[in-house]
């Protein structure tokens, strides 16, 4: 079993920034591709970027691209999501997430095991 805690969020401006972090505790991440997700109020979970587990190889949601970075740390066991330029319509739970399964695109939440809790995101305009 692996346990998330994601930290970082919080209220910014339109246009401002934000780090995400991804603590991963109980095994290690290191063998295992991760991906941040998001759910705003009303709407279904979406996906926002993945990472493979050597860190070579990264995918977007074509709404955050260009804005937003996904990183790894698998010394620290830890991930990242470096968002910039932030937009009202990025407000949201953010929540990174440890893919289990390689059935289906990396976009696709059920190819994911294991949640944090998530840390809220508001951008203000």
């Amino acid at each position: 079993q692996v346990q998330l805690a994601e930290s970082g969020g919080g209220l910014v401006q339109a246009g401002g920034s934000l780090r995400l972090s991804c603590a991963a505790s109980g095994r290690t991440i290191n063998n295992s591709d991760m991906g941040w997700f998001r759910q705003a109020p009303g709407k279904e979970r979406e996906f926002v970027a993945h990472l493979t587990w050597s860190g070579t190889s990264t995918y977007y949601a074509d709404s955050v691209k260009g804005r937003f970075t996904i990183s790894r740390d698998n010394a620290k066991n830890m991930v990242w999501l470096q968002m910039e330029s932030l937009k009202p319509e990025d407000t949201a739970i953010y929540y990174c997430a440890v893919r289990t399964d390689y059935s289906n695109r990396y976009s696709h939440s059920a190819d994911y095991a294991y949640w944090g809790q998530g840390t809220q995101v508001t951008v203000s305009s």
